[in-house]
C-alpha cells in the first residue's frame, strides 16, 4: 500500500447574501428549565465543568473538576502473562481458542482488571425565597459565541438573569444573579453525596473531602484515596450575606457574583495524587487573583479567550436560520423529518465547542468519555479513557477544526502513559517500547482490563501514537516530532517489532488479539469466540504505523537501521483481504461473524481514519462500501459514536447523499435534548465524530493533496466554511453555490508546494509563508 500523506512538500463559494459571514446566531435556547440532567447546558474550561439547569426555583448547577476520579495508581499487569505467552499464541494459531481463552483468562487478564470512576463534584444549589411560582417570559440559552450560559425570566413583575461560564484566563466558575428591585433572596449551598462536608464562613462555601474507596478484587485496593477541595466566594450588590450552618443567606440583593474553584491532589507528572498538593491552597490562590476584579472584567477577559478559539471557524450551509424556534423543538421537527441546515451548523459548532471546553489549559487531562461533564459518582462505564476507538474518536476534530491547543493535554498525558506502559509491553509481552490496553484512567494503568473478550487490544497504544503524528502532519512543526512525538512513536513501533510473530505461512501476525468488540464462529461450532491472532484493524494499524514511522524518521535525519527493520516488518504483514460476501475480512480467517451487526467496523480501520483504503485500491473500496451496507442491513450504527464513525467513512467513500443521511440519523437517533450524544447513556464521543465527520464531507487532506468539497450534500446547496485546517500547515476556506465550488482561498504558513484538488482537477502550484492563495472553481488562480 502507498503511504498516502508521505509528500511532506505537497502537504506539508458563495453566500445567501453580499456578507460572506453567516451571521447565524449559534445558540441552544429552550423555553423551560432543565429538568433532566440531560437538558442541562455544559460550560468549561479544559479543567472545570459544568451543567446548567436554569431552575427558578432551586437552581442547580452540577460541578465537574476533570481530575477527580476514585482510585489509585498500581501495576495490575498479570505476573504469570509473559511465561504464558508462546503457549497462548501456539494454541490460537493451531484453533484451540477455548483452551487459550482458559490460559488468557487466568494469565493475562489484569490484577485487578478493572479501574474506578471518574466522580462529580457536587451541585451548587441556589434557593430563591418566591412568593409566587408563576414565571412569565422565561429563556434558557448557551451562546456558543460566548461560552455564556445565560437564563431570564420575569416573576412577580420583576426580571431576574443569571449568567454562568467558566473563565480560562481566571481558572474559575463565575455566576452572576441580577434583578431590576433588589430582591435577591436565596440561601446557597454545595452539596455533594459522600466524602466530604462543608463549612460556611464570611461570604464564603468550602467544601472539602477525600475518596474513600473499598477493597475490591476488580479493581484494587481501598482506603484514602484522592483529595479534593471546592471554595466559593459571594458578593452582593446592594444586600447581605450571612452564613447559616452549611449554607450562605442572601437578603435583598440586587445583583449576586459567585466565584467557584476546585482542585484535587493529583499530578500528572506522578499519575497519581500528591501528597504535597494542598487542594484548598491551591482554590484560595485562584480566588484570591479573581476576587479582586471586576464582573465585567472576568467576563471580558473569558470571551477574549474563549473567541481566539472558537471564532476561527465559520461555517455556514445557507437557508433561513430557525433560530426563531427553540432547540429542543427543532431537533424534536429533525426527528419527525423535517430539514434544518442550521442545526447541522450548530451541531458542528457545539463540536467543537465542547472539546474546548473539556480538553485546554489551564487542564492537564485529555477529554474522557463525557468530557468532563459527569454527574454520577460511579458513571457508565466509568467514564474512562476507552482506547479501542472511543478517546481516538474524542480527537478526530482537534486539528482540522483549527483547535491545535486541545491536542496539548492528550500529548502531555501520553509523554507519562509511555512510562506504566513500557512496563506492561516488557512485563507482559517481552517486548521493548511501550503500549497498554483498551482502556485506562489519570493513573496509567496499562494492563489488560475488565475481560478477555473485551480487553485484549495490546494495539491501542499504537493506535493511540497516530495521533501524535497526525497533529505534526498538520502543523509541520519539527521540534514537536523530535521532542514529543517521536519518541511514543519510536516506542510504540518497537513494542509493534517485538510483539509481531510468525503464523504457519511466515507472516508476522499480532497475537493474541482480538476486532473490537465483534465475536464471530469457528466452523462447525455454536459459541462465539472474540480471542484470535491478527485482526484486521490489528495489521492495518501496525502497518500505518510503520508507515508514519518510516516518514518521521526521514524527516528527522534518525535511525536508517530501525527504518530498514520497519520496512522488512511491513513487507510481511498479512493484507487486507476480501472474504466471500465481498466485505472486507474482519479476521484473518474468513469466519461467520457473531453479530453482523456490531456497533464496531474495526476492518475498516483501513477506511477512516487510517489511508490504506482509497479509490486506488478499488477492490477495497468497493468492498468497504458492501462492509458498511452489511453491518447497516443487520442493525448497526445504533450507538451514536458508531453512527459518526459510518458518517466519516461515507465521507471518505465521497459518498456525499449518504453521509449527509447519517448525520441526520445521528440527530434523530442519537441526540439528547441539549445535544449530547447519546450512546444510550451520554457519551461525548458522538459529538466530537460527527463533527469531524461534517469536516471530512466539506474538506479532506490525507491523501497528499487537499481535496475541496468531496462529499457535499445535495441539501446544502449554498455556503461558506472558513478556518479549516489541512495537513501540510494550510488554512482553507471555501465557498460554493448550487452545490458548486465558487472560490477557495488557501493560506500557506510555510514555503512549500501545495496539491488541491476539486472534482477530477489537480493542480500544485508553489506557495509562500504567510501568503494567501485564491481559487476559482476550476482551480484557476
Amino acid at each position: 500500500f502507498r503511504m498516502l500523506f508521505l509528500l511532506i512538500l505537497c502537504i506539508g463559494g458563495s453566500s445567501c447574501n453580499k456578507n460572506e459571514d453567516s451571521g447565524h446566531p449559534l445558540r441552544l435556547w429552550y423555553n423551560q428549565p432543565a429538568v433532566e440532567w440531560t437538558e442541562a447546558l455544559p460550560v468549561g474550561n479544559g479543567r472545570l465543568g459544568a451543567m446548567v439547569f436554569g431552575k427558578t426555583g432551586i437552581e442547580q448547577i452540577q460541578l465537574n473538576e476533570e481530575s477527580l476520579w476514585a482510585g489509585s495508581k498500581l501495576d495490575n499487569n498479570n505476573p504469570g502473562a509473559l511465561s504464558h505467552l508462546h503457549e497462548i499464541r501456539q494454541l490460537l494459531l493451531d484453533g484451540n481458542i477455548p483452551k487459550a481463552l482458559d490460559l488468557s483468562n487466568k494469565y493475562l487478564l489484569g490484577t485487578p482488571p478493572r479501574i474506578r470512576s471518574y466522580q462529580t463534584l457536587g451541585d451548587l444549589f441556589i434557593n430563591f425565597d418566591s412568593r409566587s411560582t408563576k414565571v412569565e417570559d422565561y429563556r434558557r440559552e448557551l451562546d456558543l459565541r460566548t461560552g455564556i450560559a445565560l437564563t431570564r425570566f420575569k416573576q412577580n413583575g420583576e426580571k431576574y438573569t443569571e449568567e454562568v461560564f467558566v473563565s480560562a484566563p481566571d481558572n474559575i466558575v463565575v455566576i452572576q444573579l441580577r434583578s431590576e428591585r433588589g430582591s435577591i433572596n436565596a440561601s446557597l449551598s454545595l452539596r455533594r453525596e459522600r466524602d466530604a462536608i462543608v463549612e460556611s464562613g464570611e461570604n464564603t462555601l468550602v467544601m472539602k473531602g477525600q475518596i474513600i474507596d473499598q477493597d475490591s478484587p476488580e479493581s484494587g485496593p481501598g482506603g484514602a484515596h484522592m483529595r479534593f477541595a471546592a471554595k466559593m466566594t459571594a458578593k452582593a450588590t446592594g444586600g447581605t450575606i450571612t452564613a447559616q450552618g452549611d449554607s450562605l443567606v442572601v437578603r435583598n440583593a440586587s445583583a449576586l457574583l459567585l466565584l467557584l474553584t476546585a482542585a484535587t491532589d493529583y499530578n500528572r507528572e506522578l499519575l497519581n495524587y500528591d501528597r504535597t498538593i494542598d487542594p484548598l491552597l491551591l482554590c484560595e490562590e485562584i480566588l484570591g487573583k479573581a476576587e479582586v476584579r471586576s464582573y465585567s472584567n472576568l467576563m471580558n477577559d473569558h470571551v477574549a479567550d474563549h473567541q481566539a478559539l472558537f471564532d476561527r471557524i465559520d461555517f455556514s450551509i445557507c437557508n433561513v436560520t430557525q433560530d426563531t424556534i427553540p432547540t429542543d423543538i427543532r431537533l424534536r421537527q429533525v426527528i419527525d423529518g423535517k430539514d434544518d441546515p442550521h442545526l447541522v451548523e450548530l451541531y458542528f459548532q457545539y463540536g467543537r465547542y465542547l472539546l474546548m471546553g473539556s480538553s485546554r489549559a489551564p487542564g492537564v487531562l485529555p477529554a474522557n468519555l463525557q468530557g468532563i461533564w459527569n454527574n454520577h459518582l460511579e458513571a457508565p462505564w466509568n467514564s474512562d479513557y476507552h482506547t479501542n476507538i472511543n478517546l481516538q474518536m474524542n480527537y478526530w476534530l482537534a486539528d482540522v477544526c483549527n483547535l491545535p491547543e486541545t491536542m496539548d493535554p492528550l500529548i502531555r498525558f501520553f509523554e507519562k502513559m509511555m512510562v506504566p506502559g513500557r512496563v506492561t509491553a516488557s512485563q507482559m509481552y517481552g517486548c521493548k517500547g511501550w503500549t497498554m490496553h483498551h482502556n485506562t484512567d489519570p493513573f496509567g494503568r496499562s494492563g489488560l482490563m475488565d475481560g478477555i473478550q473485551w480487553g485484549t487490544f495490546p494495539m491501542a497504544g499504537p493506535w493511540m501514537a497516530l495521533h501524535f503524528w497526525e497533529h505534526f502532519s498538520y502543523t509541520n512543526d519539527t521540534a514537536y516530532l523530535r521532542e514529543q512525538a517521536w519518541p511514543i512513536l519510536k516506542g510504540s513501533a518497537r513494542f509493534v517489532l517485538d510483539f509481531l510473530s510468525e503464523d504457519k505461512k511466515g507472516q508476522l501476525v499480532t497475537s493474541p488479539s482480538y476486532s473490537p468488540e465483534n465475536a464471530y464462529f469457528m466452523p462447525g461450532t455454536t459459541n462465539p469466540m472474540q480471542l484470535t491472532y491478527a485482526a484486521a484493524m490489528d495489521i492495518q494499524i501496525a502497518r500505518e504505523l510503520f508507515m508514519v514511522c518510516c516518514s518521521a524518521s526521514e524527516i528527522l535525519g534518525e535511525e536508517p537501521p530501525f527504518r530498514d527493520s520497519i520496512r522488512t516488518a511491513m513487507n510481511k504483514l498479512p493484507p487486507t483481504r476480501i472474504g466471500r460476501n465481498g466485505t472486507i475480512m474482519e479476521w484473518i480467517e474468513d469466519y461467520e461473524e457473531a453479530e453482523p451487526g456490531h456497533r464496531h467496523i474495526s476492518q475498516l480501520f483501513g477506511l477512516h481514519p487510517g489511508t490504506q483504503i482509497t479509490p486506488e485500491t478499488p477492490e477495497l473500496y468497493k468492498a468497504a462500501a458492501s462492509t458498511i451496507e452489511r453491518r447497516l442491513a443487520h442493525g448497526g450504527g445504533h450507538t451514536g459514536w458508531s453512527r459518526a464513525w459510518i458518517i466519516n467513512f461515507y465521507a471518505r467513500l465521497l459518498d456525499s447523499e449518504k453521509a449527509n443521511d447519517h448525520l441526520l440519523m445521528l440527530l434523530r437517533k442519537s441526540t439528547l435534548p441539549n445535544l449530547f450524544d447519546s450512546h444510550p447513556p451520554f457519551q461525548i464521543d458522538g459529538n466530537f465524530g460527527g463533527t469531524a465527520g461534517i469536516a471530512e464531507m466539506l474538506m479532506q487532506s490525507h491523501a497528499g493533496y487537499i481535496q475541496i468539497l468531496p462529499a457535499l450534500p445535495s441539501t446544502w446547496k449554498n455556503g461558506h466554511v472558513k478556518g479549516l485546517r489541512a495537513r501540510g500547515n494550510f488554512e482553507v476556506d471555501i465557498y460554493w453555490t448550487d452545490g458548486k465550488l465558487k472560490k477557495v482561498v488557501v493560506k500557506a504558513f510555510d514555503n512549500q508546494y501545495c496539491k488541491i484538488k476539486y472534482q477530477s482537477k489537480i493542480i500544485e502550484i508553489a506557495v509562500e509563508k504567510g501568503k494567501s492563495y485564491s481559487f476559482g472553481p476550476r482551480l484557476e488562480i
